[in-house]
């Protein structure tokens, strides 16, 4: 078989790089939240959490992959927890074992984003903010359900306060890597290989529009019902993957898992295999990442009211009896109305916004709202393309170089 470079310059459709940022090359930015996974399901289950250096070991493999496909600089967010300093450390040390300068760098160019860490989501959202105005091809984000869910939120929302636009097409994809609690969005793969894919795509060696995948999420509207005096201003947010609506009027320790507390719940997708809220969804009517529409689920309030009982994991190592009453499809951009007057509204797992009677509560399913770079479509495409094949720099002089395998355009291959 002929081996060929992939997209070869003279290759009219050949893709463009999408982030090249300044003169530096394809650009990329990682947002490493250093303390997912430490909420209160580690106590009340059986929820697992990465020490630092795991994080940091997780960064370095994703940068290893990163460099290999093509990404020249990564855009980190700053950190107190001690990520940004082992890896300098540790980068420092690679530089000095360098043999010399000519010798490849196992990892792009680092620059840390400037911004003051405050170790709060204020900081996911302003170095997400900070990041697309840098022009990045892609954000690398590592966390559970909530870390993507506050990088989508200042993606979609930062530049529509007033609700969820049309815009998506304009934002930078992100991929995810699971280092939280509840994992139902990220997925779970060796980073190495998500920073090889993210590497293909910054770099434009894959088409970026074969592997930007489309993801749909719930749009949040609390807004003062007519002749109630509400003086409460109209808010919006977003889940990307289940808004619970909670019977509890505080936000407390924000993380779910009383199944005594939910009322009811509203999902862009629902999986089986998933762990978390999202799981109810799953374990009565699946709904695809990619499938059109999502799933609605009212829950009862007592034994008499329920039309069946549900056991489902609602963290890890916790599976519940859930009550369930009914439940329907969403279809998008149609409005659902919450029933309860009361109570809290929880995003991807954590109780976030507090309403009484004053307010009314909508969900709304949003589809192709924001995208993610599809891993296993760009590794397809890689290899499909020889996308990461190279004539060898010098044949041994051991070996004749007339030997079979030798030479890649179309000579035989070895056996």
């Amino acid at each position: 078989m002929t081996a060929r470079a992939a997209f070869p310059a003279s290759d009219p459709d050949r893709t463009a790089p999408p982030g090249m940022v300044d003169d530096a090359g394809p650009t990329i930015g990682v947002i490493a939240n250093p303390v997912s996974a430490r909420d209160i399901r580690r106590i009340v289950a059986n929820a697992g959490n990465l020490q630092i250096t795991d994080r940091v070991n997780i960064v370095l493999r994703l940068l290893a992959g990163a460099a290999a496909g093509g990404v020249k600089r990564a855009l980190l967010m700053p950190d107190r927890g001690g990520i940004r300093a082992l890896l300098e450390r540790h980068l420092r040390r690679e530089r000095e074992s360098r043999l010399d300068a000519a010798q490849t760098a196992v990892y792009p160019d680092l620059e840390f984003l400037d911004m003051e860490p405050t170790s709060t989501v204020a900081d996911t959202f302003l170095a997400t903010r900070l990041l697309r105005q840098r022009g990045v091809a892609a954000i690398v984000v590592l966390g559970g359900d909530g870390t993507h869910r506050a990088v989508v939120r200042e993606l979609v929302l930062g530049q529509a306060p007033a609700g969820v636009g049309g815009a998506a097409a304009g934002l930078p994809p992100i991929a995810g890597l699971s280092t939280g609690t509840n994992n139902a969005f990220p997925e779970l793969r060796e980073p190495t290989i998500t920073g090889l894919a993210v590497g293909l795509y910054a770099a434009g060696r894959v088409p970026a529009d074969a592997v930007r995948q489309p993801n749909k999420l719930i749009e949040v509207s609390l807004e003062p019902l007519p002749g109630s005096g509400s003086a409460a201003a109209p808010q919006r947010d977003i889940a990307i993957v289940d808004a619970v609506v909670t019977r509890e009027h505080s936000i407390g320790a924000r993380a779910l898992w009383k199944a005594e507390s939910l009322d009811s719940a509203y999902l862009a997708f629902a999986d089986p295999q998933a762990i978390g809220l999202s799981a109810i969804g799953g374990l009565l009517q699946p709904v695809g990442r990619r499938e059109a529409g999502g799933l609605a689920v009212q829950l009862a309030a007592d034994a008499r009211h329920a039309l069946l009982d549900l056991h489902a994991p609602i963290a890890p190592g916790l599976v519940r009896p859930v009550p369930i009453a009914h439940w329907q499809r969403m279809v998008a951009d149609e409005p659902l109305t919450v029933a309860r007057r009361s109570g809290t509204v929880a995003l991807d797992g954590e109780r976030e916004l507090p309403f009484d009677a004053g307010l009314q509560v909508r969900m709304t399913l949003r589809e192709a709202a924001f995208f993610t770079i599809d891993v296993p479509r760009c590794m397809a495409l890689a290899a499909q393309e020889g996308a990461l094949r190279q004539a060898p720099r010098a044949a041994p002089e051991s070996l004749p170089t007339d030997r079979p395998g030798a030479d890649l355009d179309g000579a035989t291959p070895l056996p």
